[in-house]
């Protein structure tokens, strides 16, 4: 049977890679288009070796783009975020990370029309449904990809992109604190379940057993820690709301400790399986809230008291990030308006990527 073929664009947006794909190319059905992202990437084997992923999950996302009928966007983003060894695929989250490359695959695809040396794209996460602000250089009408912008993770420099994050708060549950506490007693731990960007269950270190300095390869070999975690994750999904998340990667996981190399706090993050090698967007803006709002787990973490828009820079595996937290306070209670980062992307290669013809056949 002759194999189905799809064009794509190959980008690093942050620090994860994937193809970036028109959504009309693809089929409707999610279970049909689950089938055809799992050939897509080689899903079920440790390499990926039959697909184009990377044998990690920050290399097997994928970006699938249209035009929006938002009256605020101009372009409709919907993340997939596909299993490496197994063959899963989950719609559920958004990524920050790919988000960043957006933009210019957008403009390199046509859905937007470059404005001048720069051009803002905006942009709806089809997932989370939250609305962000990218501006990408386009001097003489081209995506400029070389710069001086350096993220920590990620070799080399390449040209700024500026994000602005609005409607994270609350993004897939609804909710800031969607359990109706600050902080919840799971397994004998203190951890609180928040809402921005992305869901996530956020604990200290030390109530852990680790320090929250340890490399990501130390926490992923650590099994008793991944255990433990998992089973307060399960639990908290329930309580989230989010039913049954065994075999969902929200709410992820993050593990807090106080900055020693000069940062705001230091941060772990999970995939949730496996511990991010540096840290993901959308959670930088979720961790970077938990901190600055009163009463959670990360109260007192903070290098310093901060007021708004705060810049807090989390500390990582590889470096650090900074993210711009805009928030209010009224009568008590916390709220985010917004969140800044800078980040970069590059195109790295285009053509069309093939799926065998028993998987999906076009009309």
């Amino acid at each position: 049977m002759i194999q189905t073929s799809t064009p794509f664009i190959f980008m690093r947006g942050g620090s994860s890679r994937g193809p970036y794909l028109n959504r009309a190319d693809l089929p409707e059905d999610l279970d049909v288009l689950s089938k055809v992202l799992v050939s897509m990437v080689g899903s079920g084997h440790p390499l990926n070796i039959d697909g184009i992923g990377g044998g990690t999950a920050v290399t097997t996302k994928v970006a699938m783009l249209s035009r929006s009928d938002d009256e605020w966007a101009d372009v409709d983003y919907f993340f997939a975020q596909v299993g490496v060894e197994e063959q899963l695929v989950d719609f559920k989250p958004s990524c920050g990370n790919i988000l960043v490359g957006v933009g210019p695959a957008a403009i390199e695809m046509g859905l937007v029309e470059p404005t001048g040396d720069t051009t803002e794209v905006r942009i709806r996460a089809v997932n989370t449904g939250s609305l962000v602000s990218e501006i990408v250089q386009t001097p003489g009408g081209m995506v400029q990809y070389d710069g001086e912008a350096v993220i920590d993770g990620v070799p080399g420099s390449a040209a700024p992109i500026q994000l602005q994050f609005m409607k994270v708060e609350g993004s897939l549950t609804g909710a800031l604190f969607p359990t109706g506490k600050i902080v919840e007693e799971i397994n004998g731990i203190s951890v609180t379940c928040i809402d921005v960007a992305m869901p996530m269950v956020i604990g200290r270190a030390q109530d852990f057993g680790v320090t929250g300095y340890e490399t990501a390869a130390e926490l992923d070999a650590n099994h008793e820690l991944l255990d433990r975690m998992e089973a307060v994750r399960l639990i908290a999904g329930e309580r989230m709301g989010l039913g049954d998340v065994t075999k969902s990667v929200t709410p992820k996981f993050g593990l807090l400790s106080k900055a020693r190399n000069g940062g705001s706090a230091c941060v772990r993050y999970f995939m949730p399986w496996k511990c991010h090698p540096t840290l993901a967007v959308t959670g930088s803006q979720c961790i970077a809230s938990c901190l600055l709002a009163p009463g959670t787990i990360g109260e007192g973490l903070l290098d310093k008291a901060y007021t708004s828009p705060a810049k807090i820079l989390l500390e990582h595996p590889m470096g650090k990030m900074e993210v711009v937290i805009e928030y209010k306070i009224d009568e008590g209670h916390f709220n985010v308006v917004s969140a800044g980062l800078l980040r970069t992307a590059r195109k790295l290669a285009t053509g069309e990527v093939f799926v065998p013809g028993e998987v999906w056949t076009r009309n």
